[in-house]
């Protein structure tokens, strides 16, 4: 058994985790749920770590899980900004995700 929160893994017989208090779930259960890199595609680029952040909000609202992948380097400097993020969805929800995040930009 292990719990979806503290991930960590106990014994049969336990239900709830002593630590958190997270209802137990099996292993089986627990290693479908894991995050797979195949199952996500970028929806969205920007240099602007706000502006991921906002769209990322409004795409929670919407029930779309939404990962942001920050490409900041922060071992080479330089003058000016240069990052780059990255908003990822699941394959499953992106024609959504585009959807909402082009109607927010066209308000702007």
């Amino acid at each position: 058994m292990i719990c979806p929160k503290c991930e960590y893994e106990y014994h049969r017989g336990m239900s709830v985790c002593p630590d958190c208090g997270e209802t137990l779930v099996t292993n089986k259960d627990f290693k479908g749920h894991l995050i797979n890199p195949k199952d996500w595609i970028i929806v969205y680029s920007c240099a602007d770590g706000l502006e991921a952040s906002m769209l990322k909000s409004n795409l929670e609202g919407a029930e779309i899980e939404v990962l942001i992948l920050n490409q900041n380097d922060s071992s080479f400097p330089v003058v000016g900004d240069l990052s780059v993020t990255k908003l990822l969805v699941k394959k499953s929800d992106a024609e959504d995700a585009i959807t909402i995040i082009n109607d927010i930009n066209k308000e702007n």
